[in-house]
């Protein structure tokens, strides 16, 4: 709508005739202006807004009306002719070219933005004769200061190919060559700051943030790169916000929005104009106390500090491009600009544009003593490194040599100026090298700024750090925590964070429908541990490890055996003692009475011989007593099978020789010699011998090993002996409990034999307890548990041992100690005898 004013209108006065270029209306003339050979553009929002007219379009708008004193702005363009003004005392440098200037004013207005591009490509002459095609009225434009504008300058100028240089417009979407060509900046993009906001923030731990930005091309595309950044990191942002300058509703929205938020954290990604209309809400609000991380935009501006703001700003952290270090820059404010670049201060002179008056400059007067800003500069080095790359350009263009005069004759065009941007390689006076990368941008480097008071109680802008790109990942962020000052002044450190952590021993659950960063914490299920804390995932414990209470680490499992230091261990151990010593004392006994016929009835031999395998059935239960070894394994099974056997195979052949007496009293009857002592003995032998070869095959094909169980018990290890070969381990029972019944069935047709004392008859209980106790003990030797499974095993070996001990030996005993006068052979064949008469 106000184009009309500017653009070139071509006008055909007849056919054939020339072309007559010339200005639809007044040319825009320039804030601050100065002539010479090479003009160089500038763009800087000196007013920060603007006063818009009605657009009713049945007349002519009147002209905007632009007002608040941008004082930062304004220094930009002190700095840009300051800059100028050294580079034209230069002897090395253009040494005899001259560089002009023309700073435009645009306050911070898209549409101002657009009319100083026209201007400054179309000049300031009101026709140009002959054809319309020339050259442009300058040779490069430094600015804007904010990105949206950026692009519109760029996009405007950029079929023309004029170089557009700025030293603070950081959108990532000004890299791309193909839309912009020939737009270079003296900034690093906002995919650098982006990205090392997302690593200040995970520095500092916090997991749950806000986040506002502009609603322009600087916040939208910063604000992306930054979300996509923190996803990265493991940053969960509560909400993401945007306002334009002018949408009051949507500002409002967004101060609610961190006002009830829950995030102590909010990433400001927010233009400086914005800035300071949501820090006047924010201020009416009353919110304080949250952790603010800003932008180079806002960061460092002096002009948001008042009375009121720390309250809102105070410990803000954010990241910034440097201070300024121009020697002489400070007295050049003061003094040599407002009299040689305010045209109105001027004593001499012709000032060609009639409508310089003081009146233009009535804003910035107040400020013609004020210094206190300038060592607080951040953005002075981007102009100045931007006017020299352009100086440098100019210079090899022009074919200057040192010290010797440049051809100022030759018509430079700006895309030349364009190319030669792009080799520029040179160092300032401050040591700081500049070029330009295949973006059109220099390296990211940023300090890190906090928001302090000083000892006077003014407003600091301390340094905590830096930022590096150029560092390798995991150094690029170096910070001095201990200086920083926190939000509402504290000392510590805020905690922004959706859950608390979890401690080491549980994970991470994420709650249905919100965020990673909102999770609860589980403990570790069985035999998972972690050692981390907020970890993911618990990890599965190896095979002998174990979760400690804690689990959070591994433990080796709980080895568990039948000790020999335990109770039970010890109460069957001392059975088995017991045993084996009244097994050995009624050996003794009977040694002592051997001669006697209760001792030599039925065998003797036969009886001293089932005393020996009772002490070893006894002695053998200690062989399943302690921690399994390789031999024990082999030795337990096998010494339980084999003195079973040696021990039934002596009650076999007692029941045998009861059948064998009764048969050789009969008339007639030979039987005895058929099985007297060398075939009792052969006969034990060989049953024996039997078992023994069993267990010798058992042992070769596959013997009984140490084994570590895991599978009973998931959180210990059942130390214990396995079968080896199971056939062999059943056929040693199966072969023991065929003798046993053999045993059985023979006592049992031996019970009514006619003697006073039938041997035969305490066989029967005897091996009526031994099949007893053995066949209770398969079910239960199958589902006992662990060491259980070998203590059930042990006391059935001393049951049965015991069974036999006492239903075999307690009656001879008895009459032994105290009966001696039934020890006769009389009354043990008295009845035998009784019946023969």
């Amino acid at each position: 709508m106000f184009f009309h004013v500017l653009l070139v209108s071509v006008v055909l006065a007849a056919k054939g005739e020339n072309l007559i270029c010339h200005i639809l209306e007044s040319p825009e003339y320039a804030l601050l202006s100065k002539d010479g050979d090479v003009i160089i553009g500038g763009a800087f929002s000196i007013h920060s807004a603007v006063i818009l007219p009605s657009f009713l379009f049945t007349e002519k708008p009147e002209p905007l009306i632009c007002y608040s004193l941008n004082l930062r702005e304004l220094r930009f363009a002190q700095t840009m002719i300051f800059v100028i003004e050294e580079i034209n005392r230069s002897s090395s440098l253009l040494p005899n070219v001259s560089i002009g200037y023309r700073i435009y004013d645009n306050c911070g207005s898209r549409f101002l933005s657009m009319r100083a591009a026209m201007a400054l490509m179309n000049g300031q002459e009101l026709r140009a004769d002959g054809a319309c095609s020339g050259k442009a009225a300058v040779q490069a434009i430094i600015g804007e200061s904010e990105s949206t504008p950026t692009i519109v300058l760029a996009k405007t100028t950029g079929p023309f190919k004029i170089p557009i240089i700025s030293h603070a417009a950081t959108c990532e979407c000004l890299s791309s060559r193909k839309e912009f060509p020939s737009f270079f900046r003296t900034i690093a993009s906002d995919y650098y700051q982006s990205t090392a906001l997302a690593q200040l923030v995970k520095h500092f731990g916090w997991t749950w943030v806000g986040a506002v930005n502009s609603d322009s091309d600087y916040g939208n595309n910063g604000m992306a790169i930054f979300l996509e950044a923190a996803k990265e990191e493991g940053i969960c942002v509560e909400y993401s916000e945007k306002f334009d300058r002018s949408e009051t509703t949507k500002l409002m929205k967004v101060v609610d929005t961190i006002r009830k938020g829950t995030a102590k954290v909010v990433i400001l990604f927010v233009a400086h104009i914005e800035m300071n209309i949501l820090i006047e809400q924010l201020i009416l609000k009353n919110v304080t106390g949250l952790q603010f991380i800003g932008v180079e935009v806002w960061i460092t501006a002096v002009n948001l500090i008042t009375p009121t703001s720390y309250s809102v700003l105070g410990g803000s952290l954010g990241l910034d491009v440097g201070k300024a270090n121009i020697e002489g820059f400070a007295d050049y404010v003061l003094k040599d600009f407002w009299e040689t670049a305010i045209p109105c201060f001027l004593t001499g002179g012709n000032i060609s544009q009639d409508e310089n008056t003081c009146s233009r400059y009535k804003d910035l007067l107040p400020f013609q003593n004020f210094n206190e800003d300038i060592s607080e500069l951040r953005y002075a080095n981007g102009i100045y490194s931007a006017i020299y790359a352009v100086a440098h350009s100019l210079h090899s263009l022009l074919r200057c040599t040192e010290n010797q005069r440049c051809n100022k004759d030759k018509i430079i065009q700006p895309w030349q100026v364009s190319e030669a941007l792009k080799k520029v390689n040179f160092t300032t006076k401050s040591g700081e090298q500049v070029w330009f990368d295949s973006t059109g941008a220099t390296s990211a480097k940023y300090d890190v700024v906090n928001w302090q008071l000083g000892v006077n109680g003014e407003v600091q802008f301390k340094q905590v750090g830096y930022y590096d790109a150029s560092m390798p990942p995991g150094e690029q962020i170096v910070l001095t925590t201990k200086n920083i000052v926190w939000a509402g002044g504290k000392t510590e450190k805020p905690r922004s964070v959706c859950s608390e952590s979890c401690p080491p021993g549980t994970r991470k659950a994420v709650q249905k429908g919100r965020p990673v960063c909102c999770y609860d914490c589980v403990p570790c299920a069985e035999g998972e541990i972690s050692n981390m804390t907020d970890s993911n995932n618990c990890e599965q414990c190896p095979g002998e490890y174990w979760p400690n209470a804690e689990r959070d680490k591994c433990v080796l499992k709980v080895i568990e055996f039948l000790s020999v230091t335990e109770v039970m261990g010890i109460v069957l151990l001392l059975f088995s003692l017991f045993g084996a010593g009244l097994t050995i004392l009624v050996a003794i006994l009977f040694l002592i009475n051997k001669d006697t016929p209760i001792v030599r009835a039925n065998n003797s031999e036969l009886s001293f011989l089932l005393l020996f395998s009772l002490a070893l059935c006894f002695l053998c239960s200690l062989t399943f007593i302690g921690r399994p070894s390789e031999w024990s394994c082999m030795l337990r099974h096998t010494a339980f099978g084999i003195t079973f056997v040696l021990c039934i195979s002596c009650v076999l052949g007692k029941t045998i020789v009861v059948l064998m007496a009764f048969r050789a009293t009969l008339p007639g009857s030979n039987v005895m010699k058929w099985f007297g002592p060398p075939q009792q003995r052969l006969s034990v032998f060989a049953f024996t011998l039997i078992q023994v070869i069993i267990c010798v095959l058992w042992l070769t094909i596959s013997a009984p090993l140490p084994y570590k169980n895991m599978k009973y018990y998931k959180e210990k290890i059942i130390l214990e002996c396995s079968l080896g070969s199971s056939i062999g381990f059943w056929a040693v029972l199966g072969y023991i409990g065929f003798l046993a019944l053999l045993c059985f069935v023979l006592a049992f047709l031996a019970r009514k034999l006619p003697d006073n004392f039938n041997e035969a008859k305490f066989i029967i209980f005897s091996m009526l307890i031994f099949c007893a106790v053995w066949i209770t003990f398969i079910p239960a030797y199958i589902s006992s548990p662990g060491k259980f499974t070998v203590a059930v095993e042990i006391f059935a070996i001393l049951a049965s041992s015991f069974g036999l001990l006492f239903c075999i030996f307690t009656p001879k005993c008895y009459i032994i100690l105290l009966k001696p006068e039934l020890n006769t052979k009389k009354h043990v064949m008295g009845k035998m005898a009784s019946k023969s008469l």
